[in-house]
């Protein structure tokens, strides 16, 4: 266990930590850092809250763009050490929380299965997977969620006890899906996994007058929908994607995603940020942006088709250190019968938004349609199918202001954002979202977690509550007052 803390030289000038997010944008300073490679070292940092105080928070590649991780003077655990494939079955994949989610897809190519959600972040780790946001399009029948798909959590606990939360309570699985780190340190999962199938994938474009017509047939149609959004030249470049028969990895094709995900993942976001800081011309930049936007969904629609690509292949793997062609985001969702009013909203707010203030998204935004879900209390789609949109940036001087008034028009519009992923997020806004959910999570976290081990302020603000929340019960029934859980009751 490598340990780096906090301490004072012989002349007692003060030593810091900095710890920063991939993108860079959020820096905080733990007083200490431990590179765990066991579940008994994290037992012990739970159990010596006078060596690692808290808070307590665990990170695997730190891709989020929120302080969701930040353990600013506590303790930050680093669990990518923790990255072994511990069993794969039939339907069923084991793997420690350190793991990388495209490594963990591309050993079950190897035996012909595949995960049920193939997110474009390959970087996320599976313990964040399990407990945390994730976004990509919905197949046909299934969840767009990779957290829907845990069937099995492991975590210690803050008093530093090994728990298990599977099936057999589906309201707490549910609850801990969505558990982002606050109920214990996660260090293993197992998750459902399907037979590696054929990826068809195409391009269409539209305006957004068409692209209104076309949406109850695309919605018919089943296929998986990712949405590329450029407000300033009205055009929405619409990825579909649809299984077709079961087959082995190497018959299928990778090409069509390494050419998107080239462009998109690293000379699109390059482009941005050398046009946005080497140009002094307003005017020039916009001109250049659109162009460069344009040539990207040309060479989607034109280039990037195939009836027989590999779903992993639609994973990105990203550098551990980020460099100039890095990129941040944020996301709302919203529901599918009011998105094309909303969208038309996020077109006229972006424009008015560049003449007021000179700033506007020098990539394009995306979206994806993710269907109904309450496999995790959180859930976006809890409510109904979505589809959102998202701002993306190379995170330029206005990104910030941007998008605190992005997060205001979107909670006034009825949108759901993600604890990980959209920053800047009020407590108003979150109670606006989640409703009656944030009381029903706060029961749960403050029974897991009373003295607040593993509670930093980011969450203390959006989710925490003096009352400490409620647990509800069915009508005409009591419930036990407490979980029980591999043999240790966690009281309710």
């Amino acid at each position: 266990m490598l340990v780096l803390a906090v301490d004072e030289d012989e002349e007692h000038a003060v030593q810091t930590i900095s710890v920063t997010n991939w993108f860079g944008s959020i820096t905080s300073s733990p007083q200490v850092v431990v590179e765990v490679q066991s579940v008994d070292e994290i037992v012990a940092v739970m159990k010596d809250k006078e060596r690692y105080p808290s808070p307590v928070r665990a990170v695997g590649s730190n891709h989020s763009t929120t302080p969701c991780g930040v353990a600013e003077g506590g303790t930050l655990l680093v669990m990518r050490k923790m990255d072994r494939i511990v069993e794969i079955r039939d339907d069923t994949v084991t793997a420690q929380a350190g793991a990388l989610y495209l490594d963990v897809n591309l050993e079950l190519a190897k035996r012909g299965l595949q995960f049920f959600v193939n997110v474009e972040l390959g970087n996320l780790t599976i313990g964040s997977a399990c407990t945390g946001g994730t976004k990509d399009a919905s197949m046909e029948g299934e969840f767009g969620q990779v957290a829907s798909y845990a069937m099995v959590l492991k975590m210690v606990t803050p008093d530093g006890e090994l728990v298990e939360i599977d099936g057999s309570d589906p309201d707490l699985l549910q609850v801990a899906r969505s558990s982002y780190g606050l109920f214990g340190v996660v260090y293993e999962a197992t998750f459902r996994v399907r037979r590696l199938a054929a990826l068809d994938v195409h391009h269409e474009r539209f305006t957004l007058e068409e692209f209104a017509a076309a949406l109850p047939a695309l919605r018919e149609s089943g296929a998986g929908m990712m949405l590329y959004i450029n407000p300033f030249k009205d055009l929405i470049t619409v990825e579909l994607r649809r299984y077709g028969e079961p087959t082995p990895a190497r018959e299928l094709s990778t090409w069509q995603w390494r050419l998107r995900d080239a462009v998109w993942s690293h000379y699109a976001p390059l482009f941005g940020h050398r046009v946005t800081t080497m140009v002094p011309s307003r005017r020039l930049r916009g001109m250049l942006i659109d162009g460069y936007n344009r040539l990207i969904s040309a060479a989607l629609t034109n280039l990037v088709r195939g009836k027989h690509t590999l779903p992993q292949a639609q994973q990105i793997r990203y550098p551990e250190v980020s460099g100039s062609s890095r990129y941040t985001f944020s996301i709302w969702a919203f529901p599918e019968d009011r998105y094309i009013d909303c969208l038309t909203r996020y077109f006229e707010f972006t424009k008015e938004h560049y003449r007021r203030t000179g700033y506007r998204v020098d990539l394009m935004s995306v979206g994806y349609r993710i269907l109904s879900d309450r496999s995790s209390l959180f859930s976006y789609s809890y409510d109904g199918t979505i589809i959102t949109f998202d701002p993306v940036s190379t995170g330029s001087e206005g990104w910030e202001q941007f998008l605190r008034e992005y997060n205001e028009l979107c909670s006034q519009m009825g949108g759901v954002p993600l604890f990980n992923q959209t920053n800047f997020l009020t407590r108003p806004q979150v109670d606006k979202a989640f409703g009656e959910r944030v009381a029903r999570f706060e029961g749960y976290r403050r029974r897991f977690d009373p003295e607040d081990r593993l509670l930093n302020a980011y969450f203390r603000e959006l989710l925490a509550s003096p009352a400490g929340g409620t647990v509800p019960t069915q009508p005409g029934t009591q419930r036990d007052a407490s979980i029980d859980l591999a043999g240790k009751r966690v009281r309710l």
